[in-house]
């Protein structure tokens, strides 16, 4: 796990736009910091979880059931958090209010917990590509969340982005409130590559908000490998926990 952050926050960002109350919670805070030490203190850490898909376990090291059944076609889920408070209200402002200076913290945080991931001998992709958006979800919101994360993170952690090697080619019925097994036949034959990119054996990494099944993940991943990628990591913000967990 990184550092606390109250010891690295001021550091990595006052190259943030100057504030005076925290991100979360709206407190009156020093110049400088953007989050007070209440919120700072329930950011809710992964802890344990499944090797590949990020899902939160009692044990760390171990698989969960629906990976060892059925292996998804992405290697390696890479989350900061559970999707809990506040880190889900972090994301809903950021996602569904147009907030980007939330989603801008948001990112810097992802960014410093994949660096010191890095640092201690996590595999560095070579290129992040963004979840893509149907042209109508994104003409309706406005803006990808995944893009801006994207970007966000190639320039902190010095990575290439591409955002427009995938595309979302048909219009699909939103994922939220889906089961499992409705994600996946939601997205059959829901993704293409645009472009002619050379991706035999590269490391790719995705970038999303959050992972809840991984049914987009999967069909991505499988997307890329069938054009030769090597490894397809994921990069979010958070993973939900199991239902009732």
């Amino acid at each position: 796990m990184p550092p606390p952050l109250s010891q690295v926050m001021k550091r990595h960002w006052q190259r943030l736009r100057p504030g005076t109350n925290c991100a979360l919670c709206a407190a009156w805070l020093p110049a400088g910091l953007l989050l007070c030490e209440g919120c700072d203190s329930e950011l809710p850490w992964l802890g344990p979880h499944c090797q590949c898909c990020a899902l939160p376990l009692p044990v760390d090291g171990l698989l969960c059931g629906n990976c060892l059944a059925g292996p998804p076609a992405f290697d390696q889920v890479l989350a900061p958090w559970r999707y809990a408070f506040p880190v889900d209200t972090l994301i809903n402002r950021f996602k569904h209010r147009d907030q980007g200076s939330l989603g801008r913290v948001a990112g810097t945080l992802l960014a410093r917990h994949l660096q010191h991931l890095f640092d201690e001998g996590q595999p560095r992709p070579e290129l992040l590509l963004p979840v893509p958006l149907s042209p109508l979800r994104l003409h309706q919101r406005g803006f990808n969340q995944a893009a801006l994360l994207a970007n966000w993170l190639g320039q902190a952690l010095q990575l290439p982005v591409d955002g427009g090697l995938l595309q979302r080619v048909q219009e699909q019925h939103s994922q939220q409130g889906l089961s499992a097994s409705e994600r996946r036949r939601n997205l059959k034959q829901a993704f293409a590559l645009v472009q002619d990119t050379q991706l035999e054996g590269r490391h790719l990494a995705l970038v999303d908000d959050v992972l809840t099944t991984g049914a987009t993940a999967d069909s991505l991943a499988r997307l890329l490998k069938r054009a030769g990628a090597g490894r397809v990591d994921v990069y979010c913000l958070a993973r939900t926990p199991s239902p009732g967990d």
